[in-house]
């Protein structure tokens, strides 16, 4: 339980800090050094499915660094990780070619859904894993959403939108959004038209009622956030 605190800690944080707050949380002294040999001896190669890979979700973020120099502001660097079947996950700090090499080096099914945020570099990343013609990519519902609702209008308005979205109707989503005068209509509609590909019938895909939107498996990028 000790050494699972001390990687819980170090994982959040600095070393310097784990040890501060371990001491306050338990009462017990790890130095910051010995935190960072607990980090050292665990193995973080990523996993390999177990089955045929038919998901993959990608997201990325950054991590904020101290400088090695003293007195140096700390800066901030771009890391990638990668979910696949749902419970397989591997995290690459910036080494985008070993995404695609862990990815493209399972079992890949004959179908492969690709789950992705609106941001190009993910969708980048996934052109490079597996052959166009069995991928299916699909915007993350989550986002899709995040973004519709930065529109100024009528809640029912943007319920009335979500709702031909869910339903994969992106089309007549896009014909009542020309219509209008919302702030923020021209965004999202230039948004859904860049992704128009990417959106799909969400009910179907998810096996999901009405009243459980955005609950199916593969329309989450949550757990990678």
């Amino acid at each position: 339980m000790l050494e699972k605190c001390c990687l819980l800690l170090a994982a959040n944080e600095s070393f310097q800090d784990a040890e501060n707050d371990l001491k306050i949380l338990t009462g017990i002294e790890v130095g910051h050094s010995t935190h960072h040999r607990q980090v050292k001896k665990v193995d973080l190669s990523p996993p390999n499915v177990r089955q045929k890979l038919t998901e993959v979700c990608l997201d990325g973020g950054k991590v904020r660094l101290r400088s090695e120099k003293k007195g140096q502001p700390a800066y901030w660097k771009e890391y990638k990780t990668g979910r696949l079947q749902g419970v397989y996950y591997g995290a690459f700090f910036q080494d985008n070619l070993s995404v695609t090499n862990w990815i493209n080096s399972q079992n890949i099914g004959k179908t492969l859904y690709c789950l992705g945020d609106g941001h190009d570099g993910i969708w980048n990343l996934l052109a490079e894993i597996a052959d166009s013609n069995i991928r299916q990519e699909i915007l993350d519902w989550y986002h899709l959403k995040e973004n519709l609702y930065k529109i100024q209008a009528a809640k029912k308005f943007l319920t009335d939108i979500e709702a031909e979205l869910w339903y994969g109707q992106a089309e007549q989503a896009i014909s009542k959004l020309k219509n209008t005068k919302y702030v923020g209509v021209t965004q999202f509609t230039n948004y859904l038209r860049k992704h128009r590909h990417r959106l799909v019938d969400f009910l179907q895909k998810s096996g999901k009622g009405e009243g459980e939107r955005g609950k199916g498996f593969v329309f989450s990028l949550s757990p990678l956030t």
